[in-house]
């Protein structure tokens, strides 16, 4: 029996499907809004797997045929790895899905989203994460949901919840916000450089859009929802627990005292194997449950430091920054590069400038995309001091990127001021607590010391969160370990006017206004702080880009000179980039742009289609090439595909009887331009140069006058 049910969000119908499809997975759901449509199913295993961890798994299908296309790659299908949309698509689903699992679920879990039609105006990540909670709702998998998803805009001032694609591109704020009735559970998104009570105000504008997709999954369970699956999590033993306690709590929170990261975790770890191998042979067949226990205590102790005895890990204070150091320019050949580290979290940040030929091509739903700005962020294992296989980048490290390329994108400069592709990369040396962050401070030292004049330096601060009860404590650059115990991940990006971007995660099943508008507003002093060392290194962008990066040049010509530039099958654009050693790209507008490597070559390649491109103009003088003669006159060649006619009457400033008498084929002749006619015949002189020369000749000659 299938259910349709569907409220109204942003003005427009949303509506979620069951019954129908798919009806073989454990909850099954379409959502749609205006023509675009999402089926996502769950399916849960039957048995449970020993693991340590949830196993749940995420995956979004962008299907080509959606959009009414065929794939562009030679398969002519949908293959290979998830493209970067699928991946950050995938993340959304999962990040706020996932903190409302039982803690001791052990079933494997699947979840997938697949775009079945795509409307080009509606985007439907948002509808896969209301599909997602939707089809766990209606499945027999424990979920303390539902939740709901929703994007904010605001154009022209005014918040909008799901705005078209095209609004999006108008709009200065961009946030996808997911939440419960009853408050916040997931962040992601960015602005135009807005303030923190604007940003404030657009979240939990999406909180109240949101609620009325909470009700309709109501609905739909209360018609189709299976019941839950027998499910009792596993009893704790509490003599077990008690017996480690007594024996580890002390010396946990001794091991705790120690600041440096690594020395701080070999002493853990070494400290959790004495303690398990002290519980004797009774205890070998329950170890494992033993180490679940000591990180269970070691989070515990953890957490009541920084309520109880308000000191954290490393004995800061709750608003205090870690130490903090930056170089710029260490790298001699690349572009700009900058070296920052706070704390134990190091990144190098590396600049490469290159043509618009350049850009990254990608492939969407909603059409082709060129990308002329890159931020690729890399997460080598010995940055943790793990040994792991080095492989393609991680979803976790397509994330952060991610976000770093929101914070970075607002502070460019635009295109008619700045016209080169920009590639960012990002190497994280070591990491103790928000490498992302790590990577906007030294991304924004980069770009300033490869000379990119940005509208502004931009940096970014992880905040932190410990609740229990009414008791709350907001951290500001929390470290690993704190991220690990605490109940929020915050990240927040901006300059020294408002927020660039922000991404937000809990552990908690919610957060109010309240704790959100606290940790914004110590996260904006923390952002100074960052900021405020960061220029002290570097206060401006360099006045100059590299030596070593390409030169771009950009003239005009007229648009039905493109054909000439260009030349048959290409052949005369070869000609001059293989000769100056140049890229040449031309738009249909009839605007070239010329990236050389040094200012000689391309001031060269831009001579070179000026003298193609030329539009010659009445009373100008020029030398040219004779290229032809007849009976009536020569032409000459002004330029390659621009020829002009010296008249017979026009060779000499005498009688010619011959034209091969004055001028041969082959000749180099200086001509002035006559006339150039309507239909673009050109008629030139050489007399009228020789007659010019004859009267300053005379007046050279004339003898002075007397008084």
């Amino acid at each position: 029996m299938e259910k349709i049910v569907q409220t109204e969000v942003g003005g427009k119908p949303l509506i979620l499907r069951s019954g129908k499809i798919a009806k073989q997975a454990g909850g099954a759901v379409q959502v749609q809004y205006g023509d675009t449509i999402v089926l996502v199913t769950v399916v849960a295993a039957n048995d449970e797997k020993s693991s340590d961890f949830l196993p749940l798994s995420v995956e979004y299908q962008e299907k080509i045929y959606a959009a009414g296309r065929i794939p562009g790659n030679y398969f002519r299908r949908e293959i290979g790895r998830p493209s970067e949309k699928e991946t950050l698509t995938s993340r959304l689903i999962d990040r706020p899905i996932r903190p409302l699992f039982p803690k001791q679920w052990r079933y494997e879990t699947q979840v997938i989203a697949t775009v079945l039609s795509m409307d080009q105006e509606n985007d439907p990540d948002v509808l896969a994460v209301v599909g997602a909670s939707a089809a766990l709702t209606l499945s027999d998998v424990h979920f303390a949901g539902p939740i709901a998803c929703v994007r904010v805009g605001r154009v022209e001032g005014r918040l909008i919840a799901n705005p078209t694609l095209s609004q999006s591109h108008e709009s200065d704020i961009n946030l996808i916000v997911a939440g419960s009735k009853t408050g916040v559970v997931m962040v992601e998104g960015g602005s135009k450089v807005v303030s923190e009570a604007d940003l404030l105000e657009a979240i939990f504008f999406g909180h109240e859009a949101l609620k009325p997709i909470i009700e309709i999954q109501e609905q739909l369970q209360a018609a189709l929802g299976k019941a839950k699956r027998p499910y009792t999590p596993p009893a704790k033993d509490e003599a077990l627990m008690a017996q480690l306690e007594s024996l580890a709590a002390a010396r946990i929170r001794e091991t705790l005292n120690i600041p440096e990261k690594m020395a701080r975790s070999t002493a853990m770890r070494a400290l959790k194997t004495e303690i398990v191998a002290a519980l004797g042979e009774a205890y070998a067949e329950r170890k494992s449950e033993a180490y679940e226990m000591l990180g269970d205590l070691q989070k515990k102790i953890s957490r009541k430091m920084i309520l109880t005895e308000g000191r954290r890990i490393d004995g800061r204070k709750f608003d205090e920054i870690r130490p903090i150091t930056c170089e710029v320019g260490i790298l001699p050949r690349p572009h700009g590069s900058a070296l920052f580290t706070r704390g134990e979290t190091q990144v190098l940040g590396v600049l490469t400038l290159g043509s618009g030929g350049d850009e990254q091509r990608v492939e969407t739903l909603a059409g082709e995309e060129m990308r002329p700005f890159m931020l690729h962020y890399n997460f080598p294992p010995y940055s943790v001091g793990e040994v792991k296989r080095v492989g393609a980048p991680s979803r976790r490290d397509i994330g952060h990127g991610g976000l770093s390329t929101r914070a970075l994108e607002s502070i460019l400069p635009d295109t008619e001021k700045f016209d080169y592709t920009i590639r960012l990369v990002s190497e994280v040396f070591e990491s103790n607590g928000s490498s992302s962050m790590g990577t906007v401070c030294a991304g924004t030292l980069a770009l300033m010391d490869g000379g990119v004049p940005i509208k502004a330096p931009a940096s970014g601060i992880a905040m932190g969160l410990i609740k229990e009860g009414d008791q709350v404590v907001i951290l500001s650059d929390i470290l690993g370990d704190e991220d690990h115990f605490g109940d929020m991940d915050f990240k927040v990006t901006g300059t020294a006017d408002g927020v660039t971007a922000l991404q937000m995660d809990i552990k908690i099943l919610e957060l109010s206004k309240e704790i959100m508008g606290q940790a914004l507003d110590q996260a904006c002093r923390g952002r100074a702080h960052i900021l405020g060392k960061m220029l002290e290194v570097l206060a401006e962008p360099r006045a100059e880009i590299s030596e070593f990066a390409p030169k771009i040049f950009i003239i005009k010509i007229h648009p039905d000179k493109i054909r000439d530039v260009i030349g048959p099958g290409g052949k005369v654009i070869r000609a001059i980039q293989s000769e100056t050693n140049t890229k040449i790209e031309i738009e249909d507008s009839g605007l070239v742009k010329i990236a050389a490597t040094n200012e000689a070559e391309g001031q060269m390649a831009m001579e070179q289609v000026k003298a193609i491109a030329m539009e010659p103009e009445e009373g100008a003088i020029y030398e040219g090439k004779v290229v032809k003669t007849t009976d009536f006159g020569a032409f000459v060649q002004l330029a390659p595909g621009t020829d002009g006619l010296v008249h017979i009457s026009q060779l000499a400033n005498r009688r010619v009887a011959k034209v091969t008498d004055v001028v041969k084929e082959g000749d180099i002749v200086r001509v002035k331009v006559l006339e150039v006619s309507q239909d673009g015949r050109i008629r030139l002189s050489m007399k009228a140069l020789l007659e010019e020369e004859n009267d300053k000749g005379a007046k050279e000659n004339r003898p002075p006058k007397r008084d």
